[in-house]
Parts: C-alpha cells; structure tokens; sequence
C-alpha cells in the first residue's frame, strides 16, 4: 500500500513553522507496513489544495491530510474537501457534544463560530478529536481512503496512533518493512560503498541499501519488504552482520541511534564518565548529549569558556600559552582538555577552540578555523579542522567532529 501526506498552511509555506507532522506520520505509516510515495506542503488556497488532492489520488492509496480545520476563516481545508467529494456540510452530533464537553469542562462560553467545528462532508466518518475542537475525518471513496486531521501536533498524533493506524491496518493486508541501521562515523559515503560494493550487489530485490550522509557520519540503512517477519530479520541481520565486519572499525553502532546517544550508551555500559571544555560551540555539545534521558550518568558537564581569563580559571591554561599561541591552537586546546580532565574528574574529556565567524578571522587563522581534542588519562588527540565562513555550520561541524574524535579515542584500547 503507497500512501501520501499533504500538510496545510501558509506558514509552512513561508517557513514561520517546520513540518514536523509528515515525518512523524511517515515513520508511523512505515512501521504498519504502509509506504509513503510522496510528501507534499500546499498553502490555504482552494485550487491548490483541490490539485493536491487530484493529484495524490493518482499516486497513493491512502491520502492523509493535516491542518486547515481550524475555526477561522482561514481554515478552508473541510469546505475544500466537500468540494472536492461533491457533497454537502451536515452537522454532526458526535463531534458537536464533544465540542460542547471541551468548553464546559474549561467553563467557556461556546461561540456559533466553535460550534461551526461540528460541520463536517456529508461522506465522512468522524474521528473524534478529544484534545481539541476540530474533528477528524475519513473518508472511502473509489477505492481510495482520505484522512483529514488537525495540524496541531498532539492532536494529530493521538488520532493517528490511537485511531487511524489500528483502521488502516484493519482495512488493509499490508506487508511487513523490517528496517536495519548501522552508523558509521570517520570514512565518507564514497569510500563505504566502495568497500562493500559486492556485498550490496548480492542483496535480493527484496532487501534495499541506503545511504544516509550527515557531517562526517553516514547510516547505512537496510530495509526488507515481505511478509514473512521472521525470514526478513534473519536475512536482514545476516547481511548487516556482514556489513559491519567488512566496514570495521568506522561503525559505531547497529541501531539507529545519533551518534552522541551511541557514546552515551557506549560509555554507559563501561562506567566512564565524560566532561567538555567549549569555546566556539557555546554549549552546543553539551545540549547534544544532555537531551537524551539517562545521560547524567555518564555526562558530567563542563566549562563554555570564550574569554581568555575563563580558559585560564576554569581550566587551568596558562596565560603564557594565550599570549604566544593564541586561544585557537593546538597548544590550548591541549591544555583546555587536560584541564577538564583534571578539574572536572572524568575518564574523558573532549574540548574545541576556534573562530565560528562570521567576523574574527585572521590571515594564518581564517573563519572556520577549529582546533578539537579528545582525552583520556592515557591518551590525547588533537586535530586542526578548517571549515566555512558560516557560523552555525561551523559550530555543528565542530561538534560533529568532536564527537568522532571521541568515539575513535574510546574504541582505541
């Protein structure tokens, strides 16, 4: 079964919000066996929506559609949809009590516009909305099934696990998609396919590889379409077994997981601990590791020090070191890391210095310019990175690389 997302609204379109909704419905279509042929963003137009609409049916079996049901002249989307059908609005008792249940509980007074909200096509079946006002719709028609439902995230997501997926999956027999991902970190995308090249010609139709790049990381992605579960994890394990020995050691890990959540873990199940020293990243690589749960117990912190007086208080870098290397060298940030080390009382320790930009540079030390450095008790590496002139890419490049010096340094025992 092929399915397809249309999300609604201006200000996708105008990039004030980010469509989280279509990835998040797809990873959910995917795990039921269901494929998404195309994702497709069309603004509060009639026409537009209306095309997208004929369009989708053409390609998918399942249509899904988020946002526009809102009690605003703006929200177009179900008159659209009854256009669409050739039917009429007719107000539906279900959604009007549950509607009427919202505004008592909260003990508002319910406006005509609110009550507007229980007006739905005449074709549709009502998905009962119970963390908000608008309805969610679906509709048979032509062997095709549409599904209208809110863009509010929460909203949407209560709808499509806790109706619309156990529907799909009841009204169709769909197929099993076993998914297999292996991370590897330190070897580009060229050079991985190359060394596998024979292993991923052998792989039958049924089993797929992709590859999925991503600053100095790339995810190796085997997926297996059947309907035998059990043969497809046997088979797909077998051939991932055989991509990780062949890749050695640049895979990190064989879950799909980020590559700061694959060291979390890794240093987890040893008892390590880790600390940072950041100038340039600002506490980016912090972030990355303290958003995942459970990551104190590995994480213990560190210093964000841009100026020369907190490289030399909190991390003990000698002010002679400043004045004759600069605070971008591989001298400093030596002595940032062993200063974490020391101070902050972590098995590891990683520490970057450099100029993000888009101003500071200097003719022997351009923007971009990044010195980075791992250690533990036994060992130190350090190695100078020269990036672009665009600040945000600069910092996440910086942290990128930080990480995969670090996880070289832990597998390096």
């Amino acid at each position: 079964m092929l399915a397809e997302i249309i999300t609604i609204g201006d200000e996708i379109l105008i990039g004030q919000i980010v469509d989280t909704n279509s990835a998040w419905m797809a990873k959910q279509l995917n795990d039921a066996g269901i494929r998404v042929k195309q994702i497709s963003s069309v603004s509060d137009n009639r026409e537009h929506i209306l095309t997208a609409l004929a369009e989708a049916a053409e390609r998918a079996d399942i249509i899904l559609v988020t946002g526009g049901l809102g009690p605003t002249k703006d929200d177009i989307t179900k008159k659209t949809i009854a256009e669409y059908f050739n039917v009429g609005m007719v107000e539906n008792q279900e959604a009007l009590n549950s509607v009427l249940r919202i505004f008592s509980k909260y003990n508002r007074p319910m406006l005509e516009i609110n009550r507007m909200q229980a007006q739905v096509p005449a074709n549709c079946e009502v998905i009962i909305n119970k963390n908000g006002t608008a309805p969610g719709m679906w509709f048979n028609e032509d062997g095709k099934i549409y599904v209208s439902m809110p863009g509010v995230p929460f909203e949407m997501m209560y709808m499509m696990e806790e109706e619309v997926i156990p529907k799909l999956i009841a009204s169709f027999k769909l197929p099993v998609i076993i998914h297999k991902t292996i991370l590897t970190a330190g070897e580009g995308e060229s050079f991985l396919a190359e060394k596998i090249a024979d292993i991923e010609d052998a792989l039958p139709d049924y089993i797929k590889l992709a590859y999925l790049p991503k600053l100095g990381q790339v995810r190796l992605r085997l997926s297996a379409y059947g309907d035998n579960e059990q043969l497809l994890k046997s088979e797909i394990n077998q051939y991932a077994a055989k991509l990780i020995e062949r890749i050695g050691s640049a895979v990190v890990t064989d879950e799909d997981v980020p590559l700061e959540k694959a060291i979390l873990d890794f240093m987890a199940a040893r008892n390590l601990t880790l600390s940072v020293a950041e100038s340039c990243t600002g506490g980016y690589i912090s972030h990355l590791f303290t958003q995942h749960p459970g990551s104190s117990k590995v994480f213990f912190g560190g210093a964000i020090s841009y100026s020369y007086e907190l490289k030399e208080s909190l991390l003990g870098v000698n002010h002679e070191t400043l004045l004759k290397f600069g605070a971008v060298s591989e001298e400093t940030v030596k002595e940032m890391v062993a200063g974490a080390l020391k101070n902050f009382k972590s098995d590891y320790a990683i520490a970057v210095t450099g100029i993000a930009g888009p101003d500071g540079g200097m003719p022997d030390k351009p923007v971009g310019t990044v010195w980075i450095a791992a250690a533990s008790a036994k060992k130190t590496i350090a190695k100078k990175f020269t990036f672009g002139n665009k600040r945000q890419q600069n910092i996440e490049r910086s942290a990128a690389s930080a990480l995969t010096m670090l996880n070289t340094l832990l597998r390096d025992v």
